[in-house]
């Protein structure tokens, strides 16, 4: 068995907890990090050891906490997994990597994936086909944008995860009003063309130092919250020509970033034509990332693999049709937000379908994101970002 160390962050989150299961089944000592002691991920029986850090939205005093833990813990790699992390950790890759490896790309690099802008830039330049998008500085650049693109059109926030700070609007009108109010919340917005649903495909990949593919899997979402379109509550694995075409797609893509370790690339498959457009890179591992392991490809363990060995061998093949739900409170949103509730409460009540977070070989979890659920029950932020508001 692997003796190694590992540091994740996040540990409230799926994500996380997928890492953490991930690297302690191969017998490495994961210590897991979040800004409380009620996390998911501590009560998992491969977490080893738990660190209790800043909010990493406080990036000053989160930097100046990790630092010395990682100075004492002699750790191999420190896997950044949620976007709050992510960003301090990659700008100060110089400091931090005095002490571990960082499962990041370059920091430069990195930030091509980070900023959807620069992302759809590059995929413009490479021919990859996406939503016609502009990229309007301030609010006085909107006029001739207004005048010029059909509607309806999606305003975008060019930093952020799980369609927070999307709208979809109807009018010039519209855009006018809700642009500036968009930009204050959420930062630099892009406006893109609307893209009718004919489905979405997220293609899920490891990519070595040459940004050769070493691993890749593809799913197909089934439900998600909000019903309308967030992150997925029940998804599965997908192997036919549509997914292929989208493997080739992102690994052109991903040659064009100079993209180096894991990252999905989202595509929305166009109602008009059937063809697939580029959405966005999610620079981070994703929050179906336990189907992605039960499909066969074991993504944290490759990556660990790759950053102490400088590469590993390719695998490229994944059991189509695995299906994997976040019950908790994934589905429970979806069923209480969509219509035909005695049709879809058959739906909810399944256990045959494995479970991002409940597992009867490793309980805690469940008990962890109850006992977390608890901590936050009365804070507003928390459930603004839980219902998606």
């Amino acid at each position: 068995m692997e003796r190694g160390t590992a540091f994740v962050t996040d540990a409230q989150m799926r994500s996380s907890l997928a890492v953490i299961r991930s690297l302690g089944q191969q017998g490495l000592r994961v210590t897991a990090g979040e800004e409380t002691r009620w996390s998911t991920g501590f009560l998992s029986k491969y977490c080893s050891d738990r660190v209790v850090y800043p909010s990493p939205k406080t990036e000053e005093r989160f930097i100046e906490h990790l630092i010395p833990i990682l100075e004492k813990g002699n750790y191999d790699v420190i896997f950044p997994v949620a976007d709050a992390c992510l960003k301090p950790i990659s700008e100060n890759e110089r400091e931090i990597s005095r002490y571990t490896q960082i499962a990041l790309p370059h920091p430069s690099v990195f930030q091509r994936g980070y900023d959807k802008g620069l992302t759809l830039q590059i995929a413009i330049e490479s021919g990859i086909s996406c939503p016609k998008t502009y990229f309007p500085g301030s609010i006085e650049d909107l006029p001739p944008i207004l005048e010029k693109i059909e509607y309806p059109v999606v305003l975008k926030p060019r930093v952020g995860s799980g369609r927070r700070g999307v709208m979809v609007c109807e009018t010039p009108e519209e855009v006018s009003l809700r642009y500036q109010q968009l930009v204050e919340q959420y930062g630099p917005m892009l406006i893109q063309e609307f893209i009718p649903y004919g489905g979405e495909l997220g293609v899920y990949t490891l990519v070595n130092r040459y940004s050769e593919m070493r691993a890749v899997t593809v799913q197909r979402r089934l439900r998600s919250y909000p019903v309308d379109g967030g992150p997925s509550t029940l998804r599965e694995t997908i192997r036919n020509e549509l997914s292929e075409t989208a493997i080739a797609l992102a690994s052109r893509l991903l040659r064009a970033m100079r993209w180096s370790g894991v990252a999905m690339v989202e595509f929305r498959v166009d109602g008009r034509d059937g063809s697939l457009k580029l959405m966005e890179v999610n620079p981070r591992f994703w929050g179906s990332l336990q189907l992605s392991i039960i499909s066969g490809v074991d993504f944290p363990y490759l990556l660990y693999r790759m950053m102490m060995d400088g590469d590993v061998a390719p695998v490229l093949d994944y059991e189509p049709g695995v299906q994997c739900r976040w019950l908790l409170p994934g589905e429970i949103l979806w069923y209480l937000s969509s219509p035909q509730k005695l049709k879809n409460f058959r739906e909810l009540l399944r256990f045959d379908v494995p479970d991002d977070i409940i597992s009867w070989s490793d309980p805690g979890p469940t008990l962890g994101f109850v006992l977390a659920t608890l901590r936050y029950s009365m804070d507003r932020e928390m459930w603004r970002f839980v219902l998606r508001r």
